[in-house]
């Protein structure tokens, strides 16, 4: 007879398993759930030196998977960079950054941010000589909320090897002065990349924000997380974490095959060479990342329609292939390659006509393949045609909603200045979605526009499609508002499968791995902004306590 180390008793369980969607007790040994049920039959597996704990009618449910999460950029952004939250304004941004720059030496690079859209009237023509008034010496470069845009000084410019005669980059803007050509120091997706190449961290900077977001994303209910993301400086400190016994996460690493920050494509050998080293107990590398486009504020995201013309934005000229990061034939090839190697491929998609072209590729691969297997997934998802709904679920395609877009935010009034109100109201249609029998996942991009990876304010926002915080007032497309029963697959079974994990977590059964949280009331009893302000009570992730209020 299996004896249980520990059984919680006298709660309100959310299993999310079909076949048994709630109990009251649940009973653990080892790394493994070995009971759920009524409180009489799991409390029979108990032993003399078995823990129990009364729940007293607290809720648990399975531990929440974030399925697109830059955790280590992140950390490193709260622990080293210059950071003043979303809402700070021009000025309290500058003198941050003369703070940093004063506390740094000349062969420091002084980066963070954020800035908004509504910053540029205080940049000027040219940004970089705002910049410049802070320090001709120490590099500084700041991004923009969506990370996809640089600002960056004279100096910085200049240690890129970006000169006053740059040529323009093949997937980048290099921004330039209307009156003399020069680049004025605002930078676009691959045009950053030069830059990106000048922010290093040192193994103990990365160690550091290793156990900082491991502990950050462990408090916030995560027992799961997928690094979008991945190059080797990134999977060595994943790996590293792990064989240190800190990564109480189940996690995986899409690893870049192309990116904006990477001129040139990562070879295929090299990627099955990183994912072949890097793999861990805890670690998993059958992904790959790539980037189809960039993003809405900077005129990047490739749209069916043309943006606004009084953004700017001259229509007449609108090719909306002409944004794309790959060409079309190269990337169903690409796909075709990365799904015969078994990599699952998370693609980044804003725009609609780059979610069609995805699809395709996806739809060749499938043609070329067969069925894999492998649940391909459009990062972000933001915008998609209503044309292009069914063919996800006839793909077995994932469509990952991120970053915290369905409800007003800091990226809220960049996304109205070049789209409009209309379109913007279609951002994520979740409901839509659904309804098209489409899989979906729950991500926060953090820190990409999203101020933090807290998940509960995501699902209060899924919810009621407001900001629960009340700091962004009003709705974006309330009739996409779906419901807890709709909305908790998305932070767990979805999530998991997301992993290529779904048997061994994302629910609570017999032989599964004891990976959830306890918390202090039933959701199904919270307001929205109850729902927001949860703090769990505890997360137990592989059966070991990792966080306790």
């Amino acid at each position: 007879m299996i004896v249980a180390d520990a059984i919680w008793y006298g709660g309100a369980i959310r299993t999310m398993d079909p076949h048994r969607p709630y109990a009251t007790a649940i009973a653990v040994a080892g790394t493994q759930i070995v009971a759920v049920g009524n409180d009489t039959d799991v409390l029979n597996v108990s032993g003399p030196k078995t823990k129990k704990i009364n729940l007293d009618g607290k809720q648990i449910i399975p531990g929440l998977v974030e399925s697109h999460t830059h955790a280590l950029w992140g950390a490193c952004r709260d622990l080293f960079d210059v950071h003043v939250g979303y809402q700070a304004s021009f000025d309290e941004l500058m003198l941050a950054t003369v703070q940093r720059v004063s506390r740094s030496h000349p062969n420091d690079v002084v980066s963070g941010g954020p800035w908004r859209p509504d910053m540029r009237q205080h940049m000027g023509s040219n940004p970089r000589d705002v910049l410049d008034q802070i320090s001709t010496d120490i590099a500084i470069v700041l991004t923009d909320v969506t990370q996809h845009i640089f600002w960056c000084n004279s100096y910085a410019l200049e240690r890129a090897g970006i000169g006053e005669d740059a040529s323009d980059v093949e997937g980048g803007i290099i921004e330039r002065d209307p009156g003399t050509g020069k680049p004025n120091g605002v930078l676009v997706e691959s045009a950053c990349s030069p830059v990106r190449k000048l922010i290093s961290r040192t193994p103990r900077q990365l160690c550091e924000a290793t156990r900082y977001f491991v502990d950050y994303l462990n408090r916030l209910g995560f027992t799961s997380f997928k690094e979008p993301m991945a190059m080797e400086e990134e999977l060595k400190a994943y790996r590293d974490a792990d064989q240190r016994g800190e990564l109480t996460l189940n996690a995986a690493a899409h690893i870049v095959r192309q990116s904006p920050l990477v001129m040139d494509f990562v070879s295929y050998e090299t990627m099955e060479h990183w994912r072949k080293k890097y793999a861990s107990q805890n670690l998993r590398t059958d992904f790959a990342k790539l980037f189809l486009d960039g993003v809405a504020p900077g005129f990047t995201a490739s749209f069916l329609e043309p943006y606004l013309a009084s953004s700017g934005y001259d229509t007449s000229n609108h090719r909306p292939d002409d944004t794309l990061l790959i060409a079309p034939d190269t990337l169903a090839e690409t796909f075709v390659e990365l799904d015969s190697r078994g990599f699952t491929v998370k693609v980044h998609s804003v725009g609609d006509n780059a979610t069609r072209h995805v699809l395709d590729a996806i739809e060749a691969a499938r043609i070329t393949n067969g069925n894999s297997g492998l649940r391909h997934e459009v990062a972000h998802a933001s915008f998609i045609d209503r044309a292009d709904l069914p063919r996800f679920a006839k793909l077995n395609a994932v469509a990952e909603v991120s970053p915290k877009l369905w409800f007003p935010n800091p990226a809220t009034a960049g996304q109205l200045e070049v789209l409009g109100k209309e379109r913007v109201e279609r951002c994520h249609p979740i409901r839509d979605y659904l309804n098209a029998g489409m899989e979906v996942t729950y991500a926060s991009d953090w820190p990409a526009a999203a101020p933090d990876p807290n998940p509960w304010i995501g699902l209060a926002g899924m919810l009621s499609r407001s900001d629960p915080t009340g700091r962004y007032p009003g709705t974006l497309g309330a009739d996409q508002a779906i419901n807890l029963d709709e909305a908790l697959p998305l932070f767990t079974t979805n999530g998991a499968r997301s992993l290529r994990m779904e048997e061994k977590t994302g629910s609570l059964s017999i032989g599964k791995q004891a990976d959830f949280l306890v918390l202090d009331r039933p959701l199904e009893t919270l307001t929205t902004k109850e729902i927001a302000a949860i703090e769990p009570r505890q997360t137990i992730w592989n059966g070991q306590v990792v966080h306790e209020r």
